[in-house]
């Protein structure tokens, strides 16, 4: 079961909360400002800044999506994923030499196990239980085996070289999509199977289960035969 005190529902939901009550349409989720957007978005980028200062980030525009900036998990997982986005992006822009390559390479992959694992403790878990949400809940979990596997080949090969990069380059294509499908698609449908106290409730599982699974993660090398 998911981490809800001693709740035992089909639905997470806070100490008190109401568990199961569907909402489509959240008055919370009122339009943002691009001006707020673009702060927000900053906020994540600079988190990713502070692993190697002296490497740009060239992400330019990203897909929209509602959740950006939310007070709830979709925002914070949003706010993880635009910070992956600039560790992506500076990876790409690092010399095959510097010692920044192999440093933020372990970052990003710490960073996006520790994600993963706690969406899936604090999020997927319960979306699962939901024939409605089932398929948008299986799609996700499964892109995370995906994307894992091909770090752990990454992680194998020697990043100095040029193919290195070309490789690395598939790995971002394919966790950029997943991201997207997640802020406009499955995100969505998530959403109206959960009410507003469990989508803050599980943020918070969110925060406690990402610090512990990030710090336990680790880089483990693994080829890919195809």
């Amino acid at each position: 079961m998911l981490e809800c005190g001693n709740l035992r529902h089909d639905v997470c939901a806070p100490p008190g909360g109401s568990p199961g009550a569907q909402v489509v349409n959240w008055p919370h989720m009122k339009k943002k400002s691009k001006a707020k957007t673009a702060r927000w978005k900053s906020d994540a980028f600079a988190k990713a800044k502070k692993i190697a200062p002296r490497q740009a980030i060239h992400i330019g525009s990203t897909p929209s999506t509602r959740f950006r900036g939310d007070a709830a998990i979709f925002g914070r997982l949003v706010e993880d994923h635009d910070r992956h986005r600039a560790l992506f992006s500076m990876i790409e822009a690092s010399e095959r030499t510097s010692p920044d390559r192999a440093k933020l390479f372990r970052e990003l992959v710490h960073e996006i196990k520790g994600h993963a694992a706690a969406e899936e403790q604090a999020l997927w878990s319960t979306v699962l239980r939901h024939p409605e949400s089932t398929d948008a809940g299986r799609h996700a979990v499964a892109e995370h085996k995906k994307i894992d596997d091909q770090f752990a080949d990454l992680a194998a090969r020697n990043m100095k070289l040029r193919g290195w990069l070309r490789r690395f380059g598939e790995t971002k294509k394919l966790y950029l999509h997943h991201i997207r499908e997640e802020e406009q698609e499955q995100f969505v449908e998530s959403q109206k199977v959960l009410t507003l106290a469990d989508q803050r409730y599980m943020r918070s599982v969110f925060v406690r289960r990402k610090r512990e699974e990030k710090a336990k993660a680790r880089v483990t090398p693994k080829i890919k035969l195809k």
